[in-house]
């Protein structure tokens, strides 16, 4: 586990080469941290970065605006990511045979982070999720 209160935070372009970029940022910064690539605690971090930037990306995007990732990392490894479009929201959608597309990476979310909301920012939203490292042991490194 990495000294506590440290913080990543980074500018993305609000395109899909920016939510990929953002997620491979992530697995780096989590390496840099001391969390090896590859283990389910650092899977389920990567894996909420990467559905929380395709949304801003697809949902929160206006022209000419980035988005914003953010991890810090205190008693959990909180995720922040800020797009420009407050008035749209993510929505989960449960799963069956007649889902339309969309929502489902916020059940990823869901399922992998301990907790997750949505605060206001000016200009628009922040999307966080808080994972526990040590709250699922088979998801420590």
């Amino acid at each position: 586990m990495p000294t506590l209160d440290v913080e990543f935070k980074q500018q993305i372009s609000s395109t899909r080469r920016g939510a990929r970029l953002a997620r491979l940022l992530a697995e780096r910064q989590l390496q840099e941290w001391g969390v090896p690539y590859g283990c389910e605690f650092a899977d389920a971090v990567v894996t909420v970065v990467a559905e929380l930037a395709a949304n801003a990306v697809l949902h929160g995007h206006v022209p000419g605006r980035d988005f914003e990732l953010r991890m810090t990392w205190g008693d959990v490894l909180r995720i922040e990511v800020s797009d420009a479009r407050g008035e749209r929201r993510p929505v989960r959608q449960e799963y069956g045979p007649y889902v339309t597309e969309g929502g489902r990476g916020m059940v990823l979310v869901e399922e992998l982070a301990d907790d997750w909301g949505v605060t206001e920012r000016n200009p628009g939203k922040t999307v966080w999720a808080e994972v526990n490292y040590s709250a699922v042991n088979d998801r420590a490194c």
